[in-house]
């Protein structure tokens, strides 16, 4: 998940340099070209298990298709905000995914972690306000793809232990190219800019766009390992580290540093989210050490 945290941001920024540069289709195409192309001669000489089940396909249909708008969405908000401020925003997924598992399903959360629920949202408005009065509704973005990778993580989570990740991240590459490549060559692109091709791209601009596939292969290979081995109670500490990171490479490629109002929203994104991560870790601690009934203990020839 460190790891995670430390290349992720970087290929953020890659598509940041990119962003005014190359159609989103193209850049979308060839990162997920590359992390295909990358693992499947992996699974080939390695003997990986990368067949899966109806439903495991099924949901990774599912996720492949909320990758795409997830990192699409991603790439759109980077076009107008800065690096830590957009991925600050989208920061908001640990409280989206509290609601849902309340909400949704009928997870037992206490005040307490509501509160600080509304917290980190109200966190989340002093880093968004700032952006919103500068480049108005694509200040919003993050919030779109903090909603899309809290249901993208809920599918990785349910599909992590039955799937190898180098066989689902193959998959996933594989069925991305087969729905985008259609329409990215079919449609003319006087009728969608956004998807149109540039085959005349310089040198400097492919290799970028490589490396932003091997970066973002490598990201989500280090998150889904990480899933897999490691309780989401460990990890989601970890994954607070990406805002300090991104802060980092943000000041060190762009010059960019949040002001006074959005950097107090990232203290308190962080704070509430930590709180809600600490609390669940002493309310797991205490039910899994709470002694268990009489009534409840059965003999083995029970």
């Amino acid at each position: 998940m460190l790891g995670f945290c430390v290349v992720a941001p970087m290929g953020d920024a890659l598509a940041k340099i990119l962003s005014d540069k190359v159609a989103l289709g193209q850049l979308l195409l060839v990162r997920f070209g590359i992390q295909a192309l990358v693992l499947i001669p992996i699974i080939a000489l390695t003997g990986r298990v990368w067949r899966m089940s109806g439903r495991v396909l099924s949901l990774t249909f599912l996720r492949t298709l909320m990758h795409i708008v997830g990192i699409g969405t991603m790439v759109s908000a980077l076009y107008y905000l800065p690096l830590a401020d957009a991925i600050a925003i989208a920061f908001v997924m640990p409280f989206i995914m509290l609601l849902l598992g309340h909400y949704v399903l009928g997870e037992e959360v206490g005040m307490r972690r509501m509160v600080a629920c509304a917290v980190g949202f109200l966190g989340t408005l002093f880093v968004i306000q700032p952006s919103f009065q500068e480049v108005g509704w694509p200040a919003l973005l993050p919030l779109a793809v903090a909603i899309n990778f809290a249901l993208f993580m809920l599918l990785t989570r349910k599909i992590a232990k039955e799937t190898d990740p180098i066989g689902l991240q193959a998959v996933s590459g594989a069925m991305a190219v087969a729905l985008m490549a259609p329409v990215i060559f079919l449609v003319p692109d006087s009728a969608l800019p956004i998807l149109a091709w540039d085959d005349l791209l310089p040198v400097s601009t492919w290799t970028l766009l490589v490396a932003i596939g091997l970066s973002g292969t490598l990201a989500h290979l280090l998150m889904t390992w990480s899933l897999r081995y490691a309780p989401s109670a460990t990890l989601a500490p970890m994954q607070y580290l990406e805002i300090p990171i991104a802060t980092i490479i943000g000041f060190a490629v762009f010059g960019d540093l949040p002001d006074t109002m959005a950097s107090v929203g990232i203290a308190i994104i962080v704070a509430s989210g930590l709180y809600i991560v600490f609390r669940e870790q002493a309310i797991g601690r205490r039910t899994a050490s709470a002694p268990v009934p009489d009534h409840a203990v059965q003999t083995p020839a029970e």
